[in-house]
């Protein structure tokens, strides 16, 4: 099976090569739009042409996110087929993801401090009272929410934790029924890799999707808006740059004993994506694929960590929420104080559980933490224009934690193949994904349809 940084036989261009190629030129051909108006022409393009096949492109990943965590989980379970080593399995990426979503708005609110962003920022040009706030969640109502009311519409609205829970028991119980699930269980095999497959279909038509998605941001935002909020933007990405690559990485290496530095390169594949699509549930089945075949964890963890991660582990977010509360905090002339920051801290963590990972929901968490400490949500619309440049940096941040957190977890449950970790070619060999054997095809069509008999036979 191959992974999207695979390699094609005769020198063919790798696909991650292809969606960097395809990324930077989306930001060029995004950055001349928006600095020279071409009127008709610009509203053909950008409105037109480049969110159609970008909203295609999200759409088509979309598509694949519930099935494939339904199978592979389900397989996934199987393939461990002990309870308490789920239980182990649960609890550690569960600790590991909070944990690291703390670090991350500690150390946001830490930086932010230090650099004073928003201290004498003007507010005239903003425009204020556009942002309406959200409730924030009991704890209670959050662990509740879990379990599923109706198993069909927590999967047609990817509901993510209610989908993990209701599949999680499913195959409990299947294992508990014994021999006479096993012709239930390798049908799972067979439509996990039947959706893995599909992920291949998809994926090879991502630089074209990746290119319209970015020229439409570029040439929607263009690189003026961040001069007004460059004190936010500055701390946002020192931020999450120290957190993606020192923070999780001590982490890393202290908890696995692994190389941070072949993690990194195995990872950038995924963070090129996740930068695309600015969505953490886009990007789990590339995530999912990039850890199974390129790190070599084990699918019966990697089924679990990947789409909980997906869903709770908001470190990127987190960061952002941070930064965001100093920001307004000082535009504002608010001190917040120990206990506003702990607050703040409390907050972020309890509102990224169940939280959807698609673009734009930082801003619904943000008003959830900014209601909480007393700020006005109308800073919120200060921040605004940045918000999905910034969404993309912080959405591959968020499934770097993913990544990790599965391969410690993979390490310590003795279920990752660490000559694939440590091998920089794995899952590089093949490279032809959509081509279909002549051989292989007419054999499936013999067996469809057997010599003599016609179809409508």
């Amino acid at each position: 099976m191959a992974s999207p940084d695979a390699t094609a036989g005769g020198g063919r261009m790798s696909l991650t090569a292809k969606i960097l190629i395809a990324m930077g030129g989306g930001i060029v051909t995004g950055l001349i739009l928006n600095a020279i108006d071409l009127g008709f022409l610009n509203s053909l393009l950008v409105d037109g042409l480049f969110t159609m096949i970008g909203t295609i492109f999200m759409n088509a990943l979309k598509m694949l996110v519930v099935p494939l965590v339904i199978f592979s989980l389900i397989c996934g379970v199987a393939g461990i087929g002990d309870i308490g080593a789920l239980g182990r399995v649960g609890g550690k990426s569960l600790v590991l993801y909070i944990a690291t979503t703390a670090l991350a708005i500690m150390m946001a609110i830490g930086v932010s401090l230090i650099i004073g962003p928003g201290s004498g920022f003007e507010m005239s040009g903003v425009e204020v009272g556009s942002v309406a706030g959200k409730e924030a969640p009991s704890a209670w109502s959050v662990i509740a929410d879990i379990v599923p009311s109706n198993p069909i519409a927590a999967a047609a609205n990817g509901q993510m934790l209610q989908i993990i829970f209701y599949v999680i028991v499913l195959a409990v119980a299947a294992l508990m029924l014994g021999d006479i699930s096993k012709p239930f269980l390798q049908g799972c095999e067979y439509m996990n890799e039947l959706m893995m497959k599909i992920v291949e279909i998809v994926m090879h038509f991502a630089p074209y999707g990746v290119f319209c998605l970015i020229a439409k941001v570029f040439a929607q935002e263009g690189l003026v808006v961040f001069l007004p909020v460059l004190g936010y933007v500055s701390s946002l990405v020192l931020a999450l740059v120290l957190h993606c690559f020192v923070v999780l990485m001590i982490i890393f290496k202290a908890t696995s004993g692994l190389s941070p530095v072949t993690f990194l390169k195995k990872m950038w594949p995924t963070q090129v994506f996740a930068f695309s699509t600015a969505s953490s549930s886009a990007t789990i089945p590339v995530n999912y694929r990039n850890v199974t075949e390129r790190m070599g964890a084990d699918q019966s963890v990697a089924s679990f960590t990947i789409p909980f991660g997906a869903t709770i582990n908001m470190d990127g977010t987190a960061i952002m929420q941070g930064v965001a509360t100093v920001f307004i905090a000082n535009v504002y002339g608010v001190d917040l104080g120990v206990s506003g920051y702990l607050t703040v801290i409390g907050m972020a963590v309890l509102a990224s559980i169940g939280t959807a990972g698609v673009p734009g929901v930082g801003m619904v968490m943000l008003t959830m933490v900014l209601g909480q400490v007393g700020l006005p949500l109308d800073g919120i619309a200060i921040i605004l224009g940045v918000d999905r440049l910034m969404d993309m940096l912080r959405t591959a941040v968020n499934v770097t934690g993913d990544a990790m957190v599965t391969v410690v977890v993979a390490k310590t449950e003795g279920k990752l193949d660490i000559a694939k970790f440590n091998d920089p070619d794995a899952a590089l060999e093949s490279g032809h994904e959509l081509d279909i054997d002549p051989e292989a095809e007419k054999r499936l069509a013999d067996a469809v349809h057997p010599q003599g008999h016609s179809p409508a036979e």
